[in-house]
């Protein structure tokens, strides 16, 4: 299975806006190591900036442009890559203002790919620890899926029911034997990439289909996806642990059960995913919530920075999550 690379989605907002400021803090420095006095570093860092912004932009540029390709590099190649186009928008800009300079001192040509290039390792080398900060999530999201998530008592209440139903309704056994290895299937899978929500949905029906043998009539669901784009990319078991905290923390504790509603729809090229159960405020289970949305935010966070969120919220009896991320299709 291919691993997720070291080298970040240079299309990603996010990622866009750390270049950016890392880049300028960079300016910074230089102005400071370069001046000695107040109004020097005014002027170091006019200079430096009416050059280095619009390289700053050209490179973001050529990199959103050429993210797919570089992407599917080795990271050393990668790397180089990105080297490269950032090396020939400051040696682009440098010659075009050596047309056009209203300052009488232009840095020389040497000067400018030295600086651009520090600052470019700098900035790879800042996005690298990044990505490894948050890289121990899908280790931990397999691990918690296998330890926490499958908690015993719902694999002997799942095989019980099943046990159940082998002599009255075979066929319906059988089927919950298949949905119970698919299920742990997915789970012990090395989860890294991406895969398409059509995918993710029939791993929680299948999950769902489980927990009604052992529910019953208390467990309702009501899916509003006819909205839904089946084949837009999501992390792996992303809506799996919502539903099953649903389960546990919603309908497990009422006597009468209760609906778990899931709502996935598009709005402005990005995907909503809403997850609505009942709520109780004297819960004892409500803690474990925390732990599990936790692991979901820094998984969505290593997969698309700031341009996705969590939210949850407790109103009008309900307990709902709502996440949102980019569109993204293969």
């Amino acid at each position: 299975m291919k691993k997720i690379s070291r080298l970040p989605n240079m299309r990603n907002m996010g990622i866009a806006l750390r270049i950016i400021i890392i880049a300028n803090a960079g300016l910074i420095m230089g102005a400071v190591v370069l001046s000695q006095d107040w109004a020097e570093f005014i002027s170091q860092l006019t200079i430096t900036s009416t050059l280095a912004q619009p390289v700053i932009l050209i490179s973001l540029f050529l990199l959103y442009g050429c993210s797919p390709y570089i992407l599917k590099l080795s990271y050393s190649k990668a790397i180089i890559a990105v080297f490269a186009l950032v090396a020939l928008s400051a040696a682009g800009m440098h010659s075009f203002l050596t047309q056009f300079w209203i300052f009488a001192d232009l840095p020389s040509l040497l000067r400018i790919l030295i600086y651009t290039l520090t600052i470019t390792s700098l900035t790879l080398y800042y996005l690298d620890l990044h990505q490894r900060a948050y890289s121990p999530a899908i280790t931990e999201a397999r691990l918690q899926a296998l330890q926490a998530r499958i908690r015993p008592h719902f694999l002997f209440n799942s095989l019980n029911a099943v046990l159940s139903l082998i002599r009255s309704q075979p066929k319906q056994a059988e089927t919950a034997l298949e949905d119970m290895a698919d299920l742990f299937r997915v789970l012990m899978a090395d989860n890294r990439d991406l895969v398409p929500l059509a995918q993710e949905i029939a791993l929680c029906r299948q999950y769902l289909s489980l927990e009604k043998l052992r529910l019953d009539e208390r467990l309702s669901i009501e899916w509003l996806i006819d909205d839904m784009p089946p084949d837009a990319l999501v992390p792996p078991l992303l809506l799996q642990p919502l539903i099953e905290n649903a389960v546990y923390h919603g309908i497990e504790p009422l006597p009468d059960g209760g609906t778990i509603t899931i709502q996935i729809y598009t709005q402005q090229n990005e995907i909503h995913l809403v997850v609505k159960n009942p709520y109780i405020a004297q819960n004892s289970h409500q803690y474990g919530n925390k732990m599990a949305l936790k692991n979901i935010k820094e998984r969505l966070t290593l997969h698309f920075d700031l341009e996705a969120s969590l939210r949850s919220k407790k109103a009008n009896g309900l307990y709902s999550v709502h996440i949102t991320m980019p569109q993204q299709s293969y």
